[in-house]
């Protein structure tokens, strides 16, 4: 199943969904998050002011970071980067996490080399 991963700016709460002034990007994207779950998908959300460390441990997210803090959130899907600077839709991610899947559904043919062709040696077809 995939795995997404929301890197955050500094906020008062994990979520941003707290305060006086709340953020509706903010509540939608949480409501968002919650529907991925209950579809199966692993969500995790790492704010600055709160789990520093997750951000250290990535190298993608650092990267984005040094280009400008502008670049948060960052949203990772299964380690590679879905979006930065803004948050995705529920569909986009659904889109993304749809192809993703239907990626690693597909068959892989493994090529041979050097006579690993699956005939006799000195007689690939």
């Amino acid at each position: 199943m995939s795995r997404l991963e929301v890197f955050e700016p500094a906020m008062c709460c994990p979520t941003g969904v707290c305060g006086i002034d709340v953020d509706p990007v903010l509540v939608q994207f949480n409501a968002d998050l919650k529907a991925l779950e209950a579809s199966g998908v692993t969500v995790s959300r790492h704010s600055l002011s709160h789990d520093a460390a997750a951000f250290a441990a990535q190298p993608l997210v650092l990267r984005e970071i040094e280009a400008g803090m502008d670049r948060l959130p960052v949203v990772m899907l299964d380690g590679l980067i879905l979006s930065t600077g803004l948050y995705p839709t529920l569909a986009q991610m659904q889109q993304r996490i749809a192809r993703t899947a239907a990626l690693a559904a597909k068959p892989r043919i493994k090529l041979g080399s050097g006579g690993d062709c699956g005939c006799a040696p000195g007689q690939c077809c």
